[in-house]
């Protein structure tokens, strides 16, 4: 099955296994992460969260301050973030084949999701990111630490599909597409972790 369906499929079947509407679920300091982004930001500028999922908590935290705009490709966890983020814009689709303005939002939040596309599109989508942030636009997001492609039978109920390279890697695409990395952090996950990139565009 192609990549990108399976991760449409397993997240329409366990959105609820992976986060209740009460934010409970695969547990991470979302809140702590956009603690350090957010006071870059000024109130009321347009923010892009890539794989938004149901738009809890991330969504619903950047949308008291920011216009948020949400894209996932799944339709049940679009459904669920218009129905819990109602201040907020969702649109379901594949964040590779989406499209912006140029300079369209003063940053971009992206948890947990490029890692879920294949990794020779990765580069592209990074370079798209590039061209939809303004002048100095931030970017969060996490990536792989360590490089891996494969899918797993049975996550939290369903079949998932996940390719990322390592952090080094990682950090010369976005250093090569003109991004200030301003810190880098090891996120653990049972025997292995993510990094946690806050970076910023540089219009040097």
């Amino acid at each position: 099955m192609d990549p990108k369906k399976i991760v449409e499929q397993g997240y329409d079947k366990i959105s609820y296994a992976y986060r209740t509407d009460e934010g409970t679920g695969m547990e991470s300091d979302y809140a702590g992460w956009l603690a350090e982004l957010t006071p870059l930001l000024e109130p009321g500028t347009a923010v892009l969260d890539l794989g938004c999922g149901c738009g809890v908590p991330e969504a619903q935290i950047l949308a008291e301050q920011f216009q948020v705009t949400g894209v996932d490709i799944s339709p049940v966890q679009i459904e669920r973030a218009q129905a819990l983020v109602p201040n907020g814009r969702f649109l379901c689709a594949d964040m590779t084949a989406i499209d912006f303005p140029d300079e369209s939002f003063a940053a971009i939040v992206s948890f947990y999701a490029i890692i879920h596309v294949p990794l020779a599109e990765q580069p592209t989508l990074l370079a798209n990111m590039v061209r939809w942030l303004q002048p100095d636009g931030y970017l969060l997001m996490s990536t792989g630490h360590s490089a891996w492609t494969g899918t797993e039978r049975d996550w939290l109920g369903a079949e998932m599909y996940w390719s990322h390279a390592d952090e080094n890697t990682y950090q010369q695409w976005l250093t090569d597409l003109g991004f200030e990395i301003i810190w880098v952090r090891f996120i653990p996950e049972g025997d292995g972790g993510h990094s946690l990139f806050l970076a910023r565009k540089d219009n040097v």
